[in-house]
């Protein structure tokens, strides 16, 4: 049976794109890719106005295309996917207090979305006592309706963690090369 498509609607979508200064900056830089290879003839200027232009907006596109969502009782943020039963109640944080929970408050088991040009923040307590994150903090443009989102999708409240634990992209485990066994493997993986 098909879930109904208001469940997977999501309460709240947003996407951290990259502000317009930085689309200017990478403007600039193929620019300059095209400076530097002027001195090597037109064709090769052109060259260097694509590659560096496209190596640039790429970097840009790329940094500016995290998400959050909160759907299906999910937070879904980058590449983590926490149950909002697994959460405590979100905090909004504008300012100061935002720029000190990126800085001297920040810990380093917590799982962080930052985005450098995005003010205000969430941040919301992981409860599941199977998960060593003490807290997520997201960069958001608007911390309250991320907060509101979260509540109503049962973020902060006092019921049991489901068994589903918190689901993260992790690296996939290194590949070893097939053939004679490699003596030192053991001291470089330790």
């Amino acid at each position: 049976m098909q879930p109904s498509a208001a469940a997977a609607q999501p309460q709240y979508d947003e996407r951290l794109t990259a502000p317009r200064s930085w689309w200017l900056i990478a403007v600039l830089i193929g620019l300059s890719g095209a400076l530097i290879m002027l001195p090597l003839g037109t064709l090769p200027m052109l060259g260097g106005l694509i590659v560096a232009g496209a190596l640039a907006a790429m970097t840009v596109s790329a940094y500016g295309s995290a998400r959050i969502r909160v759907v299906a009782g999910s937070l879904v943020a980058g590449d983590a996917r926490l149950p909002a039963a697994a959460l405590g109640e979100p905090e909004a944080l504008e300012g100061e207090e935002a720029r000190a929970w990126r800085t001297y408050k920040a810990d380093t088991r917590a799982f962080l979305l930052l985005r450098s040009y995005v003010p205000t923040a969430v941040r919301v307590p992981v409860t599941d006592p199977a998960d060593p994150t003490p807290y997520v903090y997201l960069s958001t443009r608007d911390p309250h309706a991320l907060a509101a989102a979260l509540t109503a999708a049962g973020a902060g409240g006092t019921g049991p963690v489901p068994e589903q634990a918190a689901v993260r992209a992790e690296d996939p485990a290194p590949v070893r090369p097939e053939g004679p066994e490699d003596p030192t493997a053991d001291i470089r993986t330790a």
